[in-house]
């Protein structure tokens, strides 16, 4: 065997890696998500204010 590759890891160390690979994306995809919410929030109220300009025009 190639003593310059890795060893293969277990089931609880497969199983622990599993999960702090999936906790590292979670956190991505939240923040992703908090940051789509606060530019459509953003659009939104923007598109607000032009539609009570024009209206009061």
């Amino acid at each position: 065997m190639d003593p310059s590759l890795p060893t293969s890891r277990t089931g609880r160390q497969r199983l622990i890696a599993l999960r702090t690979w999936i906790a590292r994306r979670r956190r991505t995809a939240l923040a992703q998500l908090l940051r789509g919410a606060c530019y459509g929030a953003g659009t939104g109220a923007v598109g607000l204010i032009f539609m009570w300009v024009e209206h009061r025009m």
